[in-house]
């Protein structure tokens, strides 16, 4: 009996070694970093997407995971040429890239500056499977109206480049808008400094009073602008009301130039209203670099206009960064996960429902002659063909760019 006993105890202490060598391998091998997760996307952030557009093949297990079609809703083509130029081609490059297929998987479409239109388009797409929007609202009245619509169908919305003031949409896309307000006061302070303009009297115009993101403008600009108002080195001669109609921004100029005459600089918030009023200043024969208009969205005619000494600069936001971003997202929706919060990395404000809402907030760049090649032209926004022909050819070269 003795000897069975030891034999047992002897048995008991090899199994029980045994026992901790294969725990403590297999702790050791836990040890590594996680595996991706299963979408295959755990690192995506907001610094993530590149004009290859390689972010958005990370995610093709995300896409194979989702269910439904996704509608993106574009307003226009009126004030600003990007939606058709660089939006839906965009949009369709992140979601292709995803391993989606247009109209199949995905549907874009234009409502053209047209309510009603917008709206029938979120019916048509939701009609046809869509489980997630992407929309860009003309308003904010249609932009609530669309998401009520979604919500009571069931579909998930995501607010791109402006947010819906009284919506119900779970993710706000956009550039940080008080950044690009705050980009283009100081930009209109320092070329007021560098074109040596005394006495600054100062027009100070505004988008159109529908869309949120003029109003986060203006709060941008006019936070930078206000000391040097307070403190009398500016004097703020007019405010009309605001507009993104470019033959309206230049009435509305004109009238306030003839009935001011001192007015020497003008803060403009896009650059088709800023095209608009740099052509009346070249009727009233105002030379380059003497009277300073500011802008934003990095146009053609800006670039031009800058150029040649009479715009002080635009505001760039990389629309490749934006349509990228808002394509994850609409993908994590649609396979009913949360975006990751280094991509969802703030939250904007909805002043009307008052509430915060999840945000991707991505960073806006001021453009100027210094910087015009390093951006527009390094992430072929514009063609160097057609921002430096005729005239533009020897301010381009003296930029640096041929």
């Amino acid at each position: 009996m003795e000897r069975i006993d030891r034999k047992k105890i002897v048995l008991s202490a090899v199994l029980m070694a045994f026992v901790l060598v294969f725990a403590a391998c297999s702790k050791q091998a836990a040890t590594p970093t996680a595996a991706p997760s299963s979408s295959g996307a755990a690192s995506i952030s907001t610094t993530s997407f590149t004009s290859d557009f390689a972010a958005m093949k990370q995610l093709t297990g995300l896409a194979s995971q989702g269910k439904g079609k996704i509608g993106v809703l574009l307003p226009e083509t009126t004030t600003s040429a990007r939606y058709t130029a660089f939006d839906a081609p965009y949009l369709k490059k992140a979601f292709e890239a995803a391993g989606l297929k247009n109209g199949t998987d995905f549907i874009i479409t234009n409502a053209q500056g047209s309510e009603a239109t917008e709206l029938t388009q979120a019916q048509s797409d939701i009609t046809q499977g869509a489980t997630v929007l992407v929309m860009d609202p003309i308003s904010s009245g249609v932009g609530a109206s669309i998401e009520s619509y979604a919500k009571s169908h069931g579909v998930k919305v995501v607010d791109y480049d402006r947010l819906t003031l009284g919506g119900s949409r779970e993710y706000v896309v956009s550039f940080d808008n008080v950044k690009v307000g705050q980009l283009i006061g100081q930009g209109f302070v320092d070329c007021v400094t560098a074109w040596n303009v005394t006495n600054p009297h100062v027009l100070v115009m505004r988008g159109a009073p529908t869309d949120n993101n003029a109003t986060l403008f203006a709060q941008g600009y006019d936070g930078v602008l206000k000391p040097h108002f307070d403190s009398g080195a500016y004097v703020k001669v007019g405010e009309p009301a605001g507009t993104w109609d470019p033959p309206t921004a230049q009435t509305n100029f004109q009238q306030q130039y003839t009935a001011h005459k001192d007015i020497n600089a003008v803060v403009m918030p896009n650059d088709a209203t800023a095209t608009a009023v740099i052509s009346a200043l070249k009727t009233l024969g105002i030379p380059a670099k003497k009277f300073p208009v500011t802008g934003q969205d990095a146009q053609l005619s800006a670039l031009q206009n800058i150029l040649s000494g009479y715009q002080c600069g635009t505001v760039y936001k990389p629309i490749y960064v934006e349509a990228q971003a808002a394509a994850a997202v609409a993908l994590y929706l649609r396979a009913g996960q949360t975006p990751p919060s280094a991509l969802a990395n703030g939250q904007s404000d909805d002043t009307t429902a008052k509430v915060q809402v999840p945000s991707v907030l991505l960073t806006p760049v001021w453009v100027t002659t210094k910087t015009m090649k390093s951006t527009v032209i390094a992430d072929a926004f514009v063609k160097t063909s057609d921002l430096c022909t005729g005239a533009y050819a020897t301010p381009c070269s003296q930029a640096g760019i041929s």
